[in-house]
């Protein structure tokens, strides 16, 4: 018998096959097996699922308060050229006005 993935959503055992997909009967998460053993690396999505990539333009979807500063980033500031990075924080960019910063990407969506 072979050794199945655990369920990517909620890490369950209990994994089984149906066709060419993989079924988690805890939560109900329904994935493909050959993106699961083709995919390592990480998928970054926006707040909308879009998937982010290295040099995409983002636009920030709330207001984000700057730790240690008064400074805010406001709704709609537009950020170029962004970096993925591993972490809490997965964007590296260069926000116009501020300097560097890391960013959520969930509180982002791509132009």
């Amino acid at each position: 018998m072979s050794e199945l993935p655990p369920c990517p959503n909620c890490n369950s055992p209990y994994t089984y096959e149906d066709g060419q997909m993989l079924i988690c009967p805890e939560c109900g998460h329904e994935w493909s097996a050959s993106a699961e053993a083709a995919s390592n690396e990480p998928v970054f999505r926006d707040a909308n699922g879009n998937v982010l990539a290295d040099g995409d333009t983002v636009t920030v979807i709330k207001d984000l308060k700057i730790k240690g500063t008064s400074q805010v980033v406001k709704v709609g500031t537009k950020v170029k050229n962004i970096r993925l990075v591993g972490g809490d924080h997965d964007i590296d960019c260069r926000i116009d006005g501020i300097g560097p910063m890391k960013l959520k990407s969930e509180f982002v969506k791509k132009i």
